[in-house]
C-alpha cells in the first residue's frame, strides 16, 4: 500500500477549494443574470396579460424567478466543476495518454478540415 504525504494531501485540499470557489462564483454571476432575465418578462406579463394579472399571484411570481435562478446556479456550477476536473485529470495524465492526435494512414484531410 502506497504512502500519501502530508503535502500531496495539501495540495489536493487547496486545489478542491480554488476550484470549489470558482464555481461557486460561476453559479452566482448566472443567477444574478438568469434572476434579471426572468423577472423583467415575469413582472412585465403579469402587468399587461390579463390571464397572468388574474392567475400568478405575488407568491408564483417569486417561485419562478427563483427557480431559475436556483437552475442557472447549479447548472453553471455543475459545468464549471466538470470542466476544472476535466482540465486537472488531463494535466495529471500520464503522458503517453494526452497525446490525442489521430496518426492514421487514411488520405489527408482537404485545406478546409485542416487542424
Amino acid at each position: 500500500m502506497s504512502t500519501v504525504s502530508r503535502a500531496s494531501l495539501d495540495q489536493k485540499l487547496a486545489l478542491a477549494k480554488r476550484c470549489s470557489r470558482e464555481a461557486t462564483m460561476a453559479g452566482f454571476k448566472a443567477a444574478a443574470v438568469a434572476t434579471v432575465a426572468s423577472a423583467v418578462p415575469t413582472l412585465a406579463s403579469v402587468r399587461m396579460l390579463p390571464w397572468a394579472k388574474a392567475n400568478i399571484n405575488p407568491t408564483g411570481q417569486a417561485l419562478i424567478i427563483s427557480t431559475v435562478a436556483g437552475m442557472a446556479y447549479f447548472i453553471a456550477a455543475d459545468k464549471k466543476i466538470l470542466s476544472l476536473a476535466r482540465r486537472h485529470s488531463f494535466e495529471n495524465a500520464p503522458e503517453h495518454l494526452k497525446n490525442t492526435s489521430y496518426q492514421g494512414t487514411g488520405r489527408p484531410h482537404p485545406a478546409f478540415f485542416r487542424p
